[in-house]
């Protein structure tokens, strides 16, 4: 009943376990570089062999390390110290374990690992067989005497060695990736390592260290790699959430040698380094990245808001339309926006008008720039470039007109929105409330609330108004709202088919 009672036993097994696991690891690295040399349908046989090997040889050498370390009759004194066999092998087997944990500290610290190509090819079931109770033999060693170093109880050392044996059989390539994946529990035990070492030198001098004072000290370490493993995880899932963009911009920041927030009244850092970027250069990096993978039907003036001019209309309203716009270039159509001749700048049009030419064959010497509304941002300023144009009417797959974007559009997703004089920002910020309109991009919405997880990319609304129309699935009425990313979204303004303010409150 000792062993079920004591809580000390119950903490060297657990312990041991993980440890003889993690020591395991070598074993089971070269045991898969030596059963590839084999044919396929032989390899799962010889790896279990192998381990199977294993254990039998821990086991024995377990037996005869236990019976050892009882011969305590003293062979020879240096002064006042007295040493036997058992003190021998301790001494021994700390120091193995210090250069052991050591030596894999500092291939781990240096970036360095084992070499597969050191190990010779052998095509022989029997040799390789013979090459794996050869590793057995070594890789034994370290675990022997880290069992012996951590529990008294020599049924406790078997059963942990069992236990781990069998963990590492069955789930030998979940073991091997977690640990690669996570070199710091290697490192946190080859540091064990190295304290079970310094406790068996110690204890082959004469002086006795508790058990209990290691497995406290290996607990307390257990939990605080917990906590790190916790949080790298949560960091990790963070990451994730954030845009693309947004992580590339703070690792451009970083490489830079910037910070990601600067107080324009900090001064600027000492030996010649330039200050970080402030809020606005942000936003303008930001912006800049983000071109690659914004859709132009983010930026572009939507169908209904194009103003265009019709050929078919007298000379004096095309002169009032020109006139009471601040354009300076207009689609020309022939009664339809879908029927575009060209694109005129206003000046062209009304000298043309006064001098009676003909604006149809104006429109037609001047062709728009027609992109489909799938392309990006980043390939749109190449085709303005190209085209020496800052004008594009962007049409679907039927052909049918969507919108248009200028040359001004993508300098404002750049460096945000330069609001005409008689044009309200389509974002204003009142406290903790936004009033937007509809046609709102979401990609400028969640740069200015600072959330992610409004654009979906799988569905094909970029506005506020989409999202909206997709989360009610009709129009809704002025009054209505509903919750996204931690924001109220309130219905503020309709007309009888689209939505045209919004109201957002943060909850």
């Amino acid at each position: 009943m000792e062993f079920l009672t004591d809580p000390q036993i119950w903490a060297g097994l657990v312990t041991l376990i993980i440890l003889e696991i993690v020591l395991g690891i070598d074993n089971l690295v070269f045991i898969a570089i030596l059963v590839k040399k084999l044919p396929p349908h032989q390899r799962d046989k010889a790896r279990t062999i192998g381990l199977t090997l294993a254990l039998l040889m821990r086991l024995g050498l377990l037996s005869i390390v236990s019976w050892l370390v009882t011969l305590t009759q003293p062979l020879f004194s240096i002064g006042t110290l007295t040493f036997s066999w058992r003190d021998i092998i301790l001494i021994s087997g700390g120091l193995f374990l210090l250069a052991k944990a050591t030596m894999e500290l500092h291939e781990r610290l240096e970036g360095e690992s084992h070499q597969a190509s050191k190990t010779n090819v052998y095509a022989s079931f029997g040799v390789i067989i013979a090459q794996i109770l050869a590793l057995d033999a070594v890789f034994s060693l370290d675990s022997i005497i880290t069992a012996v170093g951590m529990v008294d109880n020599l049924t406790v050392m078997m059963i942990a060695v069992v236990v781990a044996m069998i963990v590492m059989l069955v789930g030998s390539k979940w073991i091997t990736d977690f640990v690669n994946a996570h070199p710091t529990v290697v490192v946190l035990c080859l540091s064990f390592l190295l304290m079970i070492g310094c406790s068996l030198v110690a204890e082959g001098f004469g002086f006795h260290i508790p058990k209990g004072y290691l497995y406290a000290a290996m607990g307390f370490s257990i939990l605080i790699e917990a906590f790190n493993q916790l949080i790298r995880r949560n960091s990790l899932k963070r990451e994730e959430h954030t845009p693309l963009r947004q992580r590339t911009t703070d690792a451009i920041v970083k490489l830079m040698g910037g910070r990601i927030e600067f107080d324009a009244d900090e001064p600027v850092t000492p030996e010649g380094l330039t200050p970080g970027f402030d809020a606005h250069e942000r936003e303008m990096v930001t912006g800049v990245l983000s071109l690659a993978e914004r859709s132009v039907r983010t930026l572009m003036t939507p169908r209904n808001e194009i103003c265009w001019l019709d050929i078919q209309d007298d000379a004096d309203a095309l002169k009032q339309e020109i006139r009471t716009s601040s354009h300076q270039l207009f689609p020309v159509c022939n009664g339809s926006l879908d029927e575009l001749l060209g694109v005129v700048r206003s000046k062209d049009m009304l000298l043309a008008l006064e001098q009676g030419e003909d604006i149809q064959a104006l429109a037609r010497s001047q062709p728009a720039m027609v992109v489909p509304d799938s392309i990006t941002a980043m390939r749109l300023l190449q085709g303005f470039r190209l085209n020496r144009t800052n004008l594009a009417i962007l049409t679907d797959e039927f052909g049918s007109v969507q919108g248009l974007v200028t040359l001004h559009d993508l300098l404002e997703s750049i460096v945000g929105e330069f609001p005409d004089a008689d044009e309200l920002p389509e974002i204003i910020q009142t406290g903790d409330s936004w009033q937007v309109k509809g046609c709102t991009a979401l990609h400028d919405l969640e740069h200015k609330l600072e959330i992610t997880g409004l654009v979906d990319p799988e569905e094909e609304y970029v506005t506020v108004a989409g999202m909206l129309l997709a989360e009610f699935g009709s129009l809704p009425k002025a009054g209505d709202s509903v919750e996204r990313e931690g924001f109220r979204f309130e219905v503020i303004q309709v007309d009888e088919l689209r939505i045209l303010e919004v109201s957002i409150h943060r909850l």
